[in-house]
């Protein structure tokens, strides 16, 4: 056994483990440092195929960014996940559903292979041995791929500000500024004039 061969079954095989333990950690915090796990095994594995520039933005973006920030989230956040919890056996059947299309889909895939073994290098594109990763990656995507990319851009702007709009909340008995109120205000709302005597007080 070489090296690299090695060391792709113990990333593979910590990625397996971590993501099993991600969907069934019952601490949400735990499974967030699963998941964390998770993706700096799989850019190991990046590391390995020669994708050097996928596996660092896999560390920078989402571990960096993605996974720290829904762990803050789930740590400073008072959330109730025995409640979240009790109705999870009423989307079971949808999701055993959802689960048999993926593993079917997942079979034609590896089938596909064993059929016709030509398929897979058909849809490939020639890269030149002086041209590095990054650059190649970039030459397809802005390229062949340069409308599916943006519209892949767009689908995911729209869905982060639908995120914001349907978990914005405002907690009523808050305290909050309202700049039309405040320049629509008149004077004589909040000023009044009170004369006093001499001597005495409001």
């Amino acid at each position: 056994m070489t090296l690299p061969l090695f060391f792709f079954y113990v990333f593979s095989a910590i990625t397996v483990a971590s993501a099993f333990m991600v969907i069934s950690a019952r601490n949400p915090v735990h499974a967030v440092l699963f998941l964390i796990l998770a993706f700096f095994n799989a850019a190991g594995l990046f590391m390995l195929a020669g994708a050097e520039f996928l596996a660092l933005l896999l560390i920078v973006v989402y571990v960096g960014a993605v996974a720290v920030l829904f762990l803050f989230v789930v740590m400073m956040i008072d959330v109730d996940f025995a409640e979240l919890k009790s109705g999870l056996l009423s989307y079971a059947p949808i999701g055993m559903v959802v689960g048999a299309i993926l593993f079917l889909e997942l079979l034609l895939v590896a089938g596909s292979f064993v059929v016709a073994p030509e398929v897979v290098g058909a849809g490939g594109l020639p890269i030149l041995a002086t041209v590095d990763n990054t650059k190649a990656l970039g030459l397809v995507l802005y390229t062949r791929y340069v409308f599916l990319f943006q519209g892949a851009a767009a689908v995911l702007l729209v869905a982060m500000i639908g995120a914001i709009v349907l978990t914005l909340r405002h907690r009523t008995g808050i305290k909050r500024q309202s700049t039309a109120s405040q320049l629509g205000r008149n004077p004589s709302e909040t000023v009044r004039n009170v004369k006093v005597k001499s001597g005495q007080g409001l």
